[in-house]
């Protein structure tokens, strides 16, 4: 019987990622042919993969990409947990996924996931290395949503950490946009103007006014003055080119643009797992749940 060494271990682990104890257990199977053990935790892995591809992945990265200034992409990929969205190879896939968009314009993920692409020793295509590094890895992971930019203008892009993504298209100074773009990521504006914002999102604000307004007991005339005041507040409280910038309180974004002669033509701002419900464990009960199921196979 070959012996299984720690060094033996360690490798097949650094080669797949699989917990330690599979690695000795494939290596054993396998009689310390390092390939055949590859192969075999493969395939554990594989049904592993079916098993989370149900979880909920409210984690994630945004990740960008950009070429020759005037075509890109935005695009989130989720994961389960914070930790993953560390790897590199999960990372490798996020940048890859917006590199193809950019090239390929999918009009949907099934558009996408379809596409040519191999990593990590999967493929051919970005759905079968998706699949195959939720086995390798051990959580499930999915694109979400993407926008691709081909409108002929120029663009920049700001992501905070890994987690806020904006792309801005423009026309000027670089470094004006990517101000602009900063600003978004911080202040979170829903338009560029006043004009486009959504009219469910002012029917929202004016009916919670309304009922200030009422709760207030004035006269008709000076609730409705209340209200209108309520409303234009707002409008100018979530529009890029009406927010104050924040590196400079003085001026608004639009202010600053035109000072640097430059012209932003529209922003997309993705946050991680934004209108995802996320799943609250409960560790305690988790443990008891299993214990309770330990009792009665026993």
């Amino acid at each position: 019987m070959v012996a299984i060494t720690a060094s033996m271990v360690a490798e097949l682990r650094a080669k797949t990622d699989a917990p330690m104890m599979e690695c000795k257990k494939a290596l054993t199977e396998a009689q310390g042919d390092m390939s055949k053990a590859e192969e075999l935790l493969r395939v554990k892995l594989g049904s592993k993969a079916g098993k989370a591809a149900t979880r909920i992945t409210s984690e994630g990265v945004i990740a960008q990409f950009i070429e020759n200034d005037k075509l890109g992409a935005l695009i989130e990929v989720n994961c389960e947990t914070d930790f993953v969205t560390k790897n590199d190879s999960f990372l490798a896939i996020a940048n890859a996924a917006a590199r193809l968009i950019a090239q390929h314009n999918p009009s949907t993920v099934e558009e996408l996931v379809n596409l040519p692409y191999e990593q990590d020793g999967f493929g051919p295509t970005l759905e079968d290395v998706r699949k195959g590094l939720i086995g390798k890895i051990g959580e499930n992971m999915s694109f979400r949503r993407f926008k691709r930019f081909s409108q002929g203008h120029s663009l920049t892009s700001y992501l905070h950490g890994t987690r806020i993504g904006v792309m801005i298209e423009f026309e000027g100074s670089e470094g004006a946009a990517r101000d602009a773009a900063m600003h978004v990521a911080a202040m979170k504006p829903v338009s560029l103007t006043s004009a486009d914002v959504p009219d469910e999102f002012i029917a929202r604000e004016r009916s919670v006014a309304t009922a200030k307004a009422a709760e207030s007991g004035k006269p008709p005339e000076i609730a409705a003055k209340m209200i209108e005041g309520s409303v234009q507040k707002y409008l100018k409280e979530v529009s890029l080119f009406d927010q104050q910038f924040v590196k400079n309180d003085k001026q608004t974004v639009e202010q600053m643009l035109k000072s640097a002669q430059t012209k932003v033509f529209s922003f997309t701002l993705y946050v991680v797992g934004e209108g995802i419900e996320k799943k609250v464990d409960d560790f305690a009960a988790e443990v008891a749940a299993q214990v309770a199921a330990a009792k009665q196979s026993a």
